[in-house]
């Protein structure tokens, strides 16, 4: 039976160890925390990575945890719509499928109870890899894989192993604040407010919870301190029922994090019998709420290429990876370009650009709101391989 070495237990290392045990491969999935996602939040999980999520028999379960995106679209921050998006014509366009809104933690153990016994090694971190004989060395012994998964993170330390002279992640400019709070009689409307350089997100879960996100242009470095009682001061004024919901923020319920992306796409996405998937391979922004999805794309794609795994695996001079990279990189690449170029978007703080920005934004929509609505269809429209 081949064996596989994931790094990083992330919703990408979870379901790419998940999609690797379903195609008999033996799962070894390293883990340097102490627990699986400690600190929750929300996530959206969309078209794409639904039909993803179904090739490893998880779809339907993820469905049923989370609520649909309903009406919703884009505001500014005194409460005007801009953009008005429903769940039924995201759906008809997406062979049924909208997105989903659940809590992270939820994605997590949806993916983990379906990996066998003793797969996940915690409080392990790999200090080593060698790309060529996939050896992983890890603290208290090391082991020799089939395919190694590098799945670590946007500060991925496997990323510099195979390519040491690649651009770090670069600060986007912005950082980001998620948080759960109570949601008891807020509309149940996903949306997106816009500010001048600020933006506020809000996303209705299941069992009256609402996962807000929110993001500020200021210099990188900040934190500490009481984050709700920033979050107020930034967001305090915006439109009802953001000031509700900030109220109701603790402390330890919000997470605050620089936005670090890669500007500079990899020249490839393996290296010998290393793969890279997920922020390891492609960090991007979070504005399209595509760095899961493109995590869980990355994973059946993986387990597609690799095929089988009860037989002996040799990747020797036939490289294998090559079909993942040639089926991953191009398409990850756009999806980053695309986000940054929203990002830099809602980072306009001059009162004429931001009064530009949202007019010409609300004129788009009035004008062509089909071609508004179908912007994502490229995105949403990928299907997993079959077979």
């Amino acid at each position: 039976m081949a064996h596989a070495a994931v790094i990083g237990a992330g919703i990408g290392g979870l379901t790419a160890a998940v999609a690797l045990q379903r195609r008999g491969w033996q799962v070894t999935l390293f883990e340097r925390a102490a627990s699986l996602e400690p600190v929750g939040s929300g996530l959206a999980v969309a078209a794409n990575a639904l039909r993803a999520l179904d090739t490893i028999g998880a779809g339907d379960e993820i469905r049923g945890l989370s609520a649909i995106q309903g009406t919703g679209g884009l505001r500014r921050s005194d409460g005007r719509w801009l953009v008005r998006t429903s769940a039924e014509a995201a759906s008809a366009r997406n062979s049924g499928d909208s997105v989903v809104l659940l809590r992270r933690a939820d994605l997590v153990d949806a993916l983990s109870s379906r990996l066998e016994t003793g797969t996940v090694r915690l409080n392990t971190e790999v200090t080593r890899i060698d790309p060529d004989s996939g050896l992983v060395t890890f603290a208290g012994g090391r082991t020799e894989a089939d395919l190694v998964v590098g799945a670590d993170g946007i500060h991925s330390p496997v990323r510099s192993t195979l390519f040491p002279a690649h651009p770090a992640p670069s600060y986007s400019g912005v950082t980001a604040w998620r948080l759960l709070v109570p949601a008891s009689g807020v509309p149940g409307q996903a949306y997106e407010s816009w500010g001048r350089g600020k933006v506020f997100g809000v996303m209705p879960l299941a069992g009256d919870t609402a996962y807000c996100y929110a993001t500020d242009t200021v210099p990188a470095g900040g934190g500490g301190g009481d984050q709700p009682a920033e979050l107020r001061r930034l967001f305090g004024d915006w439109h009802s029922p953001i000031p509700e919901l900030l109220a109701a923020a603790t402390p330890e319920r919000v997470l605050r994090n620089d936005v670090h992306h890669l500007t500079t796409p990899l020249p490839a996405m393996h290296r010998g019998r290393v793969a890279l998937l997920g922020d390891a391979a492609h960090a991007m922004t979070p504005n399209l709420g595509q760095g899961a999805c493109q995590a869980i794309e990355d994973a059946v794609v993986l387990a597609h290429v690799v095929g089988d795994g009860t037989g002996a695996v040799s990747f020797g001079g036939n490289d294998v990876l090559a079909g993942y990279t040639a089926a991953r990189l191009e398409r990850t690449s756009r999806i980053v370009a695309r986000s940054a170029a929203i990002c830099r978007v809602t980072r306009m703080r001059n009162p004429l650009a931001v009064r530009l920005r949202d007019t010409m934004t609300a004129l788009s929509w009035r004008l062509a709101p089909s071609r508004v609505n179908g912007a994502m269809d490229e995105v949403l429209g990928w299907t997993p391989p079959s077979g």
